[in-house]
């Protein structure tokens, strides 16, 4: 026997195991995010247990009354898309929601704010000239056509992200004035690339070009991932620091908050769900 079909009949072993008798007739659906970001949504859930494929650690259990499968991702993009295609491959999940944070392009977002994806894009892929980059989207290896640079959320679960905000309630964020701030819910384009952001002159240039509302270093990877499998996908964000030069110091501060903040409406949208849509 292979040490792949091994692996194959440990997963289905362990989904047998954890979910009830009858569920697996329903779909699969899948939450992916960093490490210590995806920690909140790993604690909320109930039946759980620790699978490990090819060395990725992944949680199933449900949430919410859902059948989840919970993977950790490194950062950046490349380990983003290996995550996301051994979680397709081996649990076979109709949607997947990537959970975590983001730094704030949009000036109006604060800490723990959270930003529903309606639109995503890699901000660092394109054409490097002397006069700055030369944005556009990646040639996709199955079809030789160039794959979109601006790629929009499948609008039923942006329906179901919009309805599961509806007087959602999200944990204060104190202030540097020492205030307690109710976060906002909030949708906008999410922007992805390999690097860690704390430039307030790159910041405006994406705002302008791109009309960002916040960069991560994951997402945008993720969903082109499902999209060459037929995989629903949306993007969640909670805001850590806007950005600039004082990015990595808020990031350490209210990563654990935001976190938090993202897993709380994820949490929601699972519950809310339609596993049947793609």
């Amino acid at each position: 026997m292979s040490a792949y079909f091994r692996a194959r009949v440990f997963t289905i072993a362990i989904l047998l195991l954890v979910f009830p008798r009858g569920a697996l007739a329903q779909s699969v659906v899948g939450i992916l995010g960093i490490t210590s970001e995806i920690a909140p949504i790993e604690k909320r859930l109930q039946n759980s247990r620790e699978v490990t494929i090819r060395g990725y650690v992944f949680r199933v259990g449900t949430l919410n009354g859902r059948q989840v499968v919970v993977g950790r991702s490194g950062a950046g993009k490349v380990n983003a898309a290996i995550i996301t295609t051994v979680l397709i491959g081996e649990f076979n999940p109709s949607a997947i929601v990537f959970s975590g944070t983001a730094g704030a392009i949009d000036p109006t977002l604060y800490p723990g704010d959270v930003v529903i994806g309606t639109t995503v894009a890699q901000h660092d892929a394109g054409v490097q000239t002397s006069d700055g980059i030369r944005r556009r989207g990646l040639r996709n290896a199955v079809t030789g056509n160039l794959d979109p640079l601006l790629v929009p959320v499948p609008e039923t679960l942006l329906a179901v992200a919009r309805r599961s905000a509806e007087g959602l309630r999200l944990s204060s964020i104190r202030t540097r004035d020492g205030e307690d701030r109710r976060p906002r819910i909030v949708e906008g384009v999410i922007v992805t690339g390999d690097v860690f952001l704390s430039d307030a002159t790159s910041r405006g240039v994406l705002r302008s070009t791109l009309g960002a509302a916040a960069v991560e270093m994951e997402g945008a990877a993720v969903v082109q991932t499902c999209r060459q499998f037929r995989v629903s996908c949306l993007v969640v964000r909670s805001i850590t620091d806007r950005a600039d030069g004082e990015a990595e110091g808020s990031y350490e501060k209210y990563v654990a908050a935001a976190s938090e903040n993202a897993a709380t409406l994820v949490a929601a949208i699972v519950g809310r769900l339609d596993v049947e849509a793609r």
